[in-house]
């Protein structure tokens, strides 16, 4: 079983940037691709960015040229920079891992992290 922390969120202006990290442990062995995912109340949860063990990367496209997914295999960690975050990218932002590019999250999802974007 995977176990995954998230951390680096907070609160800043529109214009701003902030990197969250994913700290991934347990049966890791398993795990191909990392993603970072975001919920917003009453809508369901989104893939935002994805990358493999081998470092090929997606993004979806509302977030295309403004974050970037990266992993530190020695630390088991993966990250997520954001920049020029506006508005709409206020969500909580969790991790997890699949086992191929096209399977579902395999470990339970944890509590997230808050990331909030004034105007």
């Amino acid at each position: 079983q995977v176990q995954l922390v998230e951390s680096g969120g907070g609160l800043v202006q529109a214009g701003g940037s902030l990197r969250l990290s994913c700290d991934a442990s347990g049966d890791t062995m398993c795990v191909s691709v990392l993603g970072w995912y975001r919920q917003t109340p009453g809508k369901e949860r989104e893939l935002v960015a994805s990358i493999t063990s081998g470092g090929t990367t997606h993004y979806a496209d509302s977030v295309k040229g403004r974050f970037t997914i990266s992993t530190d295999n020695a630390k088991n960690t993966v990250y997520l920079e954001m920049n020029n975050l506006k508005p709409e990218d206020t969500a909580v932002y969790y991790c997890n891992a699949r086992s191929s590019w096209s399977g579902p999250p395999i470990a339970s999802w944890g509590q997230g992290t808050q990331v909030s974007v004034s105007s």
